[in-house]
């Protein structure tokens, strides 16, 4: 028999569980917005928390720790715990994860479109401004204990994509675009000359000859078996950027979705057409552009300036064994262009954002080493890596990354000259860049974006027919997969709950099991009250 106290007992749980799940979805009671201290109390100590990106890079992973141990020295209160992650969704969803409980970072690499969403959480990003301008330990601040760079010294382009809304919520890291390393052999044995600026036209054009095999099933080009004339790594920058370079509609600044467009059409089409003469593919159906660049398989890899390292016949990184590799020219060029007279290419890159929490001084501890992350020294260090560049003038315009730069081809190691062509490629382009609007939501417009572009070049090899119906089935599946139809006009000065795009699966878990605690709750209740009723007949 249910008892008085028992009913009590489970209507207690159930209370709990929905409190627990309000929580979730809302950040928790949220934190008290972040106000810059009088000063940083170096009595006190700090033990912070850095989450960062890394694949499997040990130089990289070098240079946090190096610049972790020098930071301390400097400021022997603070301690700097690196958390290091392989993919930026990872830390996107563990930050998800944590923003209800209140145990976020300090400080973590990340890009505005996953910040917007992180803003969600009362108070959790806080805004920089008010730090920037800190005369004792703003940028450039007397009080800092080490050469960090003013405002201005900050390349502009790259420090206006880390305001969201009206504020700052991040400082720029690294900075890269998108490159298209070019086997020059190929083209030319195909009888074509490299333009000085690619176009669609062009790349289309001889990737469909490059696809032509002889009668026994051989690429006539490289005489072998395989051959993806023109791959894509990363198909949602490939969408957005020919939309931008179309003049054609991705989103506003409001948020509103305008991808769903007779210009996305075209591209799709375009893309089918290609597909079906064997001469495109993508990352996600074939592999890294690298691999099939370097085996002789490609003419035409898309890639990050970021992973120049991986390109080329002399790359010093290679996912291939060398009895694979096949001497050829290698050429980094902009990403093909529909205007070559008005260039336009992807600003991207990671940025660095901090968590607000309870304590002000923890919050100072946090922003005086997210500084330390723009001097020369970890600037033109990490930059050195790959093909990234530092985000500060002061880092570019230094001696010692002239220098770096100078040596183009010296070795092939840190001088490699694919990588240093890489970088200077962006300098070169600054100007030229772009960022997507940021607001909540524009992380799964994003995804939406490339996934056009996976479904219908997947569709292609799978003998489907890329027809006007096929797209508008596509415009909703990819609509209702992302909630797109549930996002416009969220900006990212409005930020709230909804609209989040798909959950982390932790939370999806989590959901999932307190609702089915509530309805064995309520039916453990029901049965009971139905119990009692038959009882009394």
């Amino acid at each position: 028999m249910i008892t008085r106290r028992m009913k009590r007992l489970a209507l207690l749980l159930m209370l709990m569980g929905a409190m627990a799940l309000l929580s979730g979805c809302h950040g928790s009671k949220g934190l008290v917005a972040f106000e810059v201290p009088d000063t940083f109390d170096e009595s006190r100590t700090h033990e912070i928390t850095f989450w960062a990106k890394n694949d499997t890079n040990m130089t990289q992973v070098a240079i946090y720790e190096k610049a972790i141990e020098d930071f301390e020295a400097l400021y022997p209160n603070i301690s700097v715990n690196l958390r290091l992650y392989t993919d930026y969704g990872r830390i996107y969803n563990d930050v998800i994860t944590n923003i209800s409980t209140n145990t976020t970072p300090n400080v973590c690499i990340t890009y505005p479109d996953h910040i917007a969403t992180y803003m969600t959480g009362t108070n959790s990003v806080v805004p920089l401004d008010a730090l920037f301008d800190d005369e004792d330990y703003g940028l450039g601040g007397r009080m800092v204990k080490f050469d960090s760079p003013v405002q201005e010294e900050i390349v502009p382009k790259f420090l206006e994509e880390c305001v969201i809304g009206d504020r700052h919520y991040a400082l720029p890291y690294m900075r890269s675009t998108e490159a298209c390393y070019v086997n020059k052999t190929y083209v030319e044995a195909l009888g074509y000359e490299l333009p000085e600026v690619l176009t669609w036209d062009f790349v289309w054009e001889v990737a469909d000859a490059a696809a032509a095999k002889d009668e026994e099933g051989n690429y006539l080009l490289n005489g072998q078996k395989v051959m993806i004339p023109f791959i894509y790594k990363s198909t949602d920058n490939m969408m957005i950027q020919m939309l931008r370079q179309k003049g054609a509609g991705y989103s506003d600044a409001e948020g509103n979705i305008l991808i769903f467009s007779d210009e996305t059409k075209e591209i799709l089409e375009t893309v089918a057409l290609h597909t079906s003469r064997g001469a495109f593919s993508t990352f996600k159906i074939s592999s890294y552009p690298a691999n099939f660049l370097n085996a002789g398989q490609c003419v035409f890899a898309v890639d990050s300036t970021a992973g120049a390292t991986w390109m080329g016949s002399d790359a010093p990184l290679t996912d291939i064994a060398e009895d694979k590799l096949v001497e050829f020219e290698t050429v980094v060029m902009p990403i093909p262009q529909f205007d070559p007279e008005n260039p336009v290419m992807i600003s991207q890159g990671p940025s660095v954002c901090i968590f607000n929490k309870e304590d002000p001084q923890e919050v100072m501890a946090s922003w005086l080493f997210t500084q330390y992350l723009l001097t020369n020294d970890v600037q033109i260090a990490y930059a050195s890596t790959e093909g990234y560049v530092p985000v500060t003038a002061k880092a570019q315009e230094s001696a010692e990354y002239k220098d770096y730069i100078a040596r183009c081809g010296e070795d092939n190691e840190l001088h490699y000259d694919v990588k240093i062509k890489a970088s200077q490629l962006l300098m070169d382009q600054t100007e030229n860049t772009f960022v997507t609007p940021v607001f909540n939501g524009s992380a799964s417009l994003r995804d939406a974006a490339g996934q056009m572009i996976e479904e219908v070049t997947k569709g292609v090899r799978r003998k489907k027919t890329v027809d006007d119906a096929f797209i508008e089935k596509l415009y909703g599946d990819v609509a209702s997969l992302y909630r797109l139809d549930q996002q416009s006009g969220r900006s990212a000065s409005t930020v709230d709950s909804g609209a989040l795009g798909p959950l982390p699966a932790t939370s999806v878990i989590l959901l999932a099991a307190l609702c089915g605690t509530w309805a064995a709750m309520g039916l453990y209740l029901l049965i009971g009250v139905l119990r009692k009723k038959k009882a009394k007949r």
